[in-house]
């Protein structure tokens, strides 16, 4: 993304934003509650119009790309909205071949058997897949989603708040879901959190947004380093202090000699 301007009537959100999401990387990216974390994603995915900028991929400008070609990358990139984003009148097992039923020419026995497939990718019993979402848990319910999210085999995931509202146990097991499906799959993963210790586990770069603008990216270590007022009391606050020591204490045991 280069020089990216998003906003609503006189409101600008996005000011000339650059950020660059690196192939098979997982990229968290933190701001201030309204900073408009969610919009930026929205913006790239093509839910809101930008006012100006270009965002690329692989080299390429989406906005000049012809439609066919732009739908065919958009098509390789899979999304979890925060709360699920499922079709609450389809079965977990429908919701997954929903863009199946869009995209591919295929037979409903290939697209029980793809749906089954994404099932056990993401830890859900197979019986799962009848049930409706009113009668799963939100660990499931974020499970199901992500499900639905890998139907179409993408290069790319969008995760939008993925652990919020999961207890520590069920966040904690999560991340350790997609961390194995980014090492498995290959996957490009861009994460919105205010999730600590996602930031900690499984993130190689964190993006702080800040004025409309990428403030700071780097490592997590870099980030700690960092003087800006607001980056220091998002990492070394209250809720921050037991990771960074536990984060450090990882890193002096993994040091060479």
């Amino acid at each position: 993304m280069r020089g990216l301007e998003v906003g609503f009537g006189d409101k600008l959100v996005m000011r000339g934003l650059d950020l660059d999401i690196l192939r098979g990387e997982v990229l968290g990216f933190v701001g201030a509650s309204g900073a408009g974390k969610s919009v930026l994603t929205r913006a790239i995915l093509g839910l809101l119009p930008k006012r100006a900028g270009r965002i690329e991929v692989r080299g390429r400008d989406l906005d000049a790309m012809p439609l066919e070609e732009r739908r065919a990358v958009e098509r390789r990139w899979g999304v979890l909205f925060q709360q699920g984003a499922l079709f609450s009148s389809l079965t977990v097992a429908q919701n997954i071949q929903a863009p199946m039923r869009e995209f591919l020419d295929i037979s409903p026995a290939l697209r029980d058997e793809l749906a089954r497939l994404k099932l056990a990718l993401v830890g859900l019993p197979q019986d799962a897949g009848d049930k409706y979402p009113s009668e799963l848990s939100g660990g499931m319910i974020k499970r199901a989603a992500l499900a639905r999210a890998l139907a179409m085999e993408p290069d790319m995931l969008f995760l939008d708040e993925p652990t919020s509202g999961l207890d520590p146990i069920g966040a904690a097991e999560f991340d350790e879901l997609i961390a194995t499906l980014q090492s498995t799959l290959g996957l490009t993963v861009f994460m919105v959190t205010h999730d600590l210790d996602s930031l900690y586990a499984i993130c190689d770069r964190v993006a702080v947004l800040g004025q409309g603008k990428v403030s700071a990216i780097g490592p997590i270590q870099t980030l700690l380093d960092s003087q800006d007022p607001w980056i220091r009391s998002y990492f070394h606050g209250k809720r921050g202090t037991g990771r960074e020591t536990a984060f450090e204490a990882r890193r002096a045991t993994n040091a060479p000699g």
